[in-house]
């Protein structure tokens, strides 16, 4: 399966570091050139898309909403 298109802008590429895997949800951390990034997905994703470290894969972030904090 490949993406042709998509339109969330906010894409980043990179390979799965660690899963730490849940009865019913995981936390999937994707190592890109930016830093590392964590998804929180079912575990049954994780299983169906045959995610494990090493795998390349596209981290694609739509939010609604960025909270800032003053430092």
């Amino acid at each position: 399966m490949s993406i042709q298109s998509i339109n969330s802008r906010n894409q980043f590429r990179g390979k799965v570091r660690e899963i730490i895997e849940g009865p019913v949800v995981s936390e999937v951390d994707v190592e890109t050139p930016f830093g590392t990034v964590t998804s929180v997905i079912t575990t049954r994703s994780v299983k169906e898309l045959d995610l494990k470290p090493g795998v390349e894969v596209l981290a694609v972030v739509k939010a609604t909403e960025v909270s800032i904090a003053k430092l």
